[in-house]
């Protein structure tokens, strides 16, 4: 066999390999693409009559209408922060607010922030983070244990825009700690929220109803200045560093 015969081989079977590399690079993909599809979570949220309900009788009326807490599970940076208290939510829908009940047990509590769009992810706090509409802006509302709470609304991390006062005063809240402010206690504690959070409070859309719609959320569980540090979410977030921000991340709420 000449020399000229075999380079054109070697040139041949190199190209081969190429080729079966790159279709390699090109199927990683795809499977990488459909992992992340098949891993966002999906919540049926119930809809139920909340004519006249006050946020201390919410915990009673969910049990009523038998809907189930969903647990708060993933903890996207364990090597950093793998302490994982236990948190759990129900969510349900009226026709003009959405109904939603925290419970938490972790191994300290803060609520240094009584007054609403203070730092209260700095505390015990949960959220809720949703896109109600079809423009890709989100709200985040997060309350820590006292019923304090921060509400924002924009398309990305850095472009928040809090709400009015007037427009929180309209989320009516209750909590098993009270509604006063204290510095941190050591040991294990049990803890619960109620919110009900009027279509009002999503100050950059005008609501009148979600019937039958499907949005996208997320629901949270942090506490950065705590003794033990955490940040849990419902559905996985693929992030390097903690960011609770990541719409691509949010899972499907369908709204029965």
């Amino acid at each position: 066999m000449s020399i000229n015969v075999i380079r054109f081989q070697i040139r041949k079977y190199a190209a081969i390999v190429l080729i079966l590399f790159g279709m390699m690079n090109v199927f990683v993909v795809l499977c990488s693409s459909a992992m992340t599809k098949n891993n966002m979570k999906e919540l049926k949220v119930k809809k139920i009559n909340a004519v006249g309900l006050q946020a201390d009788a919410l915990p009673a009326l969910l049990d009523k209408e038998n809907v189930a807490f969903v647990p708060i599970t993933n903890v996207n940076w364990a090597e950093e922060y793998p302490y994982r208290p236990e948190v759990s939510f129900r969510f349900a829908y009226a026709d003009n607010a959405f109904l939603l009940h925290f419970k938490v047990k972790e191994g300290s509590v803060r609520a240094r922030y009584g007054n609403d769009n203070g730092s209260v992810w700095t505390d015990s706090c949960v959220e809720f983070f949703v896109i109600p509409g079809g423009d890709g802006i989100y709200y985040n509302i997060e309350c820590n244990c006292i019923g304090t709470i921060l509400v924002g609304a924009g398309s990305g991390r850095s472009e928040r825009e809090h709400a009015t006062q007037d427009a929180m005063n309209g989320v009516q809240r209750w909590s098993s700690l009270g509604r006063l402010p204290f510095e941190e206690r050591i040991g294990e504690t049990g803890w619960e929220v109620a919110l009900i959070i009027p279509y009002t409070v999503f100050f950059k859309h005008k609501i009148s109803s979600l019937n039958g719609k499907t949005l996208r959320g997320n629901f949270y569980k942090c506490g950065d200045e705590l003794q033990t540090p955490h940040f849990l979410s419902w559905n996985p977030i693929e992030t390097e560093s903690p960011n609770f921000h990541v719409p691509e991340y949010f899972g499907t709420l369908v709204l029965e």
